[in-house]
C-alpha cells in the first residue's frame, strides 16, 4: 500500500507500507534455505568425506609425521615390513579416550612382532598442552596434525578413525568405513593375523 502527500503539484513525501512477514512466509523461507543447504551438502559432502580413493585391498597412503615434543620424524611410503596402526583422535573426544588404553594394551603385547602404532591429535595446536598430557599416558609415537602430512587419508571426519596398513604397504582398515572405535577383541581379530604374514 503506498500513501502519498503532495503539496502545490509536488510530491512532499511518499510513503510505502509493506505489511508485516507472516509466521507462514517465514517458515517458508527457512524451508526453501533448508532445501538450497540439504542440497548444497549432498553434493559436496562426498568429495569432503571422500576425499581420498582409499579402499582396503589397495594400497595405503603416505604419511609424514614429526613426533610431539621430538625432532623424530615417521615417514610410511609401501613396504615397510611392519604393520601399522594410524589412529586419529583428540583431547575432547570421549570415545577416543575409551579405546586409547586397548591400543596401549594391544601395542604393548605385540611391538615385537613388528607392529607400530602412530596416534595423531586432531587438536590445534592451542590444545598442545592437553595433547602432550593425554599422551605421557601412552608409549606408543604421539604427533599432532599440523606437524603431519596426511593428505592421502582425505578429510578426517570422525573420531576416532583408525587405519591398519599391513607390511606390504596394503590399506587393511579404512578408518573412513565400519565401527570407528577398536578394542582389544576386534585388534586382536584384524591386526594379529596381519603380524603372522612376513
Amino acid at each position: 500500500m503506498t500513501a502519498t502527500v503532495a503539496a502545490d503539484g509536488f510530491t512532499l513525501l511518499r510513503v510505502v507500507v509493506i505489511p508485516p512477514r507472516t509466521e507462514r512466509s517465514f517458515r517458508t523461507r527457512r524451508l526453501h534455505a533448508m532445501r538450497i543447504i540439504a542440497l548444497a551438502l549432498s553434493l559436496l559432502l562426498p568429495v569432503l568425506v571422500w576425499g581420498s580413493d582409499l579402499s582396503a585391498g589397495q594400497p595405503g597412503p603416505p604419511i609424514e609425521v614429526k613426533l610431539l615434543d621430538s625432532s623424530q620424524k615417521i615417514l610410511l611410503s609401501g613396504a615397510t615390513g611392519k604393520v601399522t596402526i594410524v589412529n586419529f583422535w583428540a583431547t575432547w573426544c570421549a570415545p577416543c579416550r575409551e579405546e586409547m588404553p586397548a591400543i596401549q594394551a594391544y601395542y604393548d603385547k605385540h611391538k615385537s612382532e613388528g607392529l607400530q602404532v602412530i596416534a595423531i591429535s586432531m587438536d590445534d595446536s592451542s590444545k598442545l598442552d592437553e595433547v602432550r598430557r593425554m599422551a605421557s599416558h601412552y608409549t606408543f609415537p604421539v604427533a599432532i596434525k599440523n606437524e603431519a602430512n596426511i593428505k592421502g587419508f582425505g578429510r578426517i571426519w570422525r573420531l576416532p578413525s583408525t587405519f591398519v596398513i599391513d607390511r606390504q604397504g596394503v590399506l587393511r582398515k579404512n578408518g573412513h568405513e565400519g565401527d570407528p572405535t577398536v578394542d582389544l577383541p576386534a585388534l586382536e581379530a584384524l591386526v594379529t593375523p596381519l603380524l603372522g604374514v612376513h
